[in-house]
């Protein structure tokens, strides 16, 4: 890659990426544009640029991306009920396809010959960014400065900031012990303490929740307004995409909600023990399972269930732009024009209650059917003899034949 002339980096402004911005320099002598993305990490961008100016970075992009995320991205993800191995509610996962299509339709914008990122070579996120990129321009070029230098060490990236004068606002000794990740969705922890899996995470680590046992002792009723499968109001007050996952994640985490503490597989085939505070999420997948349970058909709601895993792990794996994937949504999303109407939700020490569920237009819940008083004809409880014999048929079969002797 000795032609690199251009590249666009996905920068953060961090110890890691402000490195990486100088080794590039350094190493492939060419220009690199930053790119910044708020994704609702609730950790202002605006600092990113001046840093990267003082590092003499011409082109410098700094979005808000925060709407798109949640509406072009979660939402469309808990249209699925997406959750990987039965836990994890896929919150880093879900980023890295929009930050790779920024990556690249900015290269088209600048002319850049590559982009760049800052994972490293022993997790998931390299192979999201990487395959997401391919998918959307199969000719870019990458450059993941981790698979190639020799800054193996938070100490030796120390030095290396120190030689050349890059500012670090984290001094040798003072670090935090977690690697963290934040967006609109979620915050995770890895690292340290929890690298020995029987080790109880501490009090201290978590910053979005409180304690279950910390957490008022009132419940917190709320009512969840879908449309077409998408929450659009709270208690009534309509709300963007974005709005509703912040204001969940406000409301869950005053009350203990979302916290997880999972051993999961990585693609890259290790076992990675990680922690998740996914307060407003959690809130989102029960009340929208909760809006399909009298608005789906049995077995539509079925082929969900089967297709779920399947979709989750694409997710996971960085098959975000595949064509599986695409065909997999376009499935999904059509079950979804029924998903409307109101859930009302108990919200109490950590729990999440399902108390309430209507739908004015799309509810096949018939309560003249499903009653245990007088139905007025509209069920024939006879008729179940037969249904119950036709489906028991094979079963009869097979037990006559394993009664008669050889």
């Amino acid at each position: 890659m000795a032609d690199v002339k251009k590249v666009v980096l996905a920068y953060s402004g961090g110890l890691d990426t402000s490195v990486i911005l100088k080794w590039l320099q350094e190493t492939y002598g060419c220009e690199i544009v930053t790119f910044t993305a708020d994704i609702g990490q609730r950790e202002e961008v605006e600092p990113a640029r001046a840093k990267a100016e003082s590092l003499g970075v011409q082109e410098i992009y700094v979005e808000d991306l925060r709407e798109e995320f949640a509406g072009e991205y979660v939402f469309p993800m808990f249209h699925a009920n997406t959750v990987y191995e039965g836990e994890y509610l896929l919150g880093t996962s879900i980023a890295r396809p929009l930050i790779a299509k920024r990556l690249v339709e900015i290269a088209a914008e600048t002319g850049a010959d590559a982009i760049a990122h800052g994972a490293t070579g022993k997790g998931n996120d390299q192979v999201r960014f990487e395959l997401g990129a391919y998918a959307l321009n199969p000719d870019i070029q990458i450059i993941a400065p981790w698979r190639e230098w020799e800054l193996t060490s938070r100490d030796k990236l120390l030095q290396y900031a120190e030689r050349h004068g890059i500012p670090v606002e984290m001094k040798r000794g003072t670090k935090s012990p977690y690697s963290m990740d934040a967006n609109l969705l979620h915050i995770s922890y890895e690292g340290d303490l929890l690298e020995d899996p029987w080790v109880e995470p501490e009090e201290a680590m978590w910053r979005w929740t409180v304690a279950p046992e910390q957490a008022p002792a009132e419940p917190r009723y709320i009512v969840l307004t879908f449309a077409r499968g998408n929450v659009i109001a709270l208690d009534g007050d309509p709300l963007s995409p974005a709005q509703v996952v912040e204001k969940l994640n406000e409301i869950g985490g005053a009350h203990g909600i979302g916290r997880s503490d999972i051993v999961e597989n990585r693609y890259v085939g290790m076992k990675s023990r990680g922690c998740y505070e996914t307060p407003g999420g959690s809130i989102l997948l029960k009340a929208h399972r909760a809006m399909e349970s009298i608005t789906l058909d049995r077995e539509v709601a079925h082929l969900k269930d089967d297709l779920m895993p399947r979709y989750a792990s694409l997710i996971y794996n960085g098959y975000w732009w595949s064509p599986e994937r695409l065909a997999m949504q376009t499935l999904i999303d059509d079950t979804q024009s029924r998903v409307n109407g109101d859930v009302r939700l108990k919200l109490y020490r950590g729990n999440i209650d399902v108390v309430g569920r209507r739908s004015e237009t799309h509810s096949l819940f018939d309560a003249e059917v499903a009653t245990f008083e007088e139905d007025a004809g509209a069920y024939n409880q006879a008729d179940a003899d037969g249904f119950i014999k036709l489906n028991a048929l094979r079963m009869r079969i097979a037990a006559r034949k394993q009664q008669k002797p050889d």
